[in-house]
């Protein structure tokens, strides 16, 4: 059974933020998890990811940024973003849901990586969906300038057409920082599959499932 719960307990530069637990029977630990850029944290793809993760254990912590919260469409700035992350940190360090690990999908995920070194917050790990390393047809690396303070194991969830993540750039970003790298079959940025050629029999919802499965159990498994 999951069970889901909304409210407001949280403010950030004067603004209150929702907040949203998935959890199924059992937890064995929760990620804090943002959302992308254009989308709050009731998108489909959310929802789907966090009932996925419920399916294996995984509590989901879900929030929306000020600005997706007071309906603006300009994300905020980085400092913004990342004291939000420590709030909703906070919040969960209360409530007790720990062992914590923070993410997100796209841009959440990006600024997740921000606020562990910015706030250290002591987490066991980074869950990165669909990581935009760079703009669409413009491959760098320099939004990955911070990753040398990341003193966290870091999974990469990345599809095989994702368009925001350079095959050879991210491939270098994680053998230099050992982080696990995981292609997600045939998906996109926003995790649209191409049924046709797609040979994974699981949805690809299912698939970032079994690759988190691996990831969180080998880091609890030594801790």
């Amino acid at each position: 059974m999951i069970s889901i719960c909304d409210e407001q307990p949280i403010t950030v530069e004067g603004q209150k933020i929702s907040v949203s637990l998935t959890t199924g029977c059992s937890s064995r630990c929760t990620v804090i998890f943002g959302h992308g850029a254009g989308a709050g944290m009731r998108h489909a793809s959310l929802d789907a990811i966090a009932n996925a993760f419920a399916d294996i254990g995984i509590s989901t912590l879900r929030f929306n940024f000020p600005y997706m919260e007071a309906g603006r469409n300009r994300v905020d700035s980085l400092s913004v973003s990342i004291q939000t992350f420590k709030e909703v940190y906070s919040f969960a360090v209360k409530k007790e849901l720990d062992p914590l690990f923070l993410g997100g999908h796209s841009f959440g995920g990006r600024m997740a990586t921000h606020a562990v070194v910015e706030h250290k917050l002591m987490v066991k790990g980074l869950i990165l969906s669909s990581f935009p390393l760079h703009n669409p047809k413009k491959p760098s690396l320099e939004r990955a300038s911070h990753f040398d303070k990341i003193e966290c194991p870091i999974l990469f969830l990345i599809g095989t057409r994702d368009g925001m993540a350079n095959a050879d750039l991210i491939q270098q970003l994680s053998v230099e920082h050992q982080a696990t790298l995981k292609w997600l079959d045939t998906a996109d940025h926003g995790y649209k599959t191409l049924k046709r050629t797609r040979t994974r029999q699981d949805d690809v919802f299912q698939e970032i499932a079994v690759y988190t499965d691996a990831f969180v159990s080998e880091i609890l498994k030594q801790h």
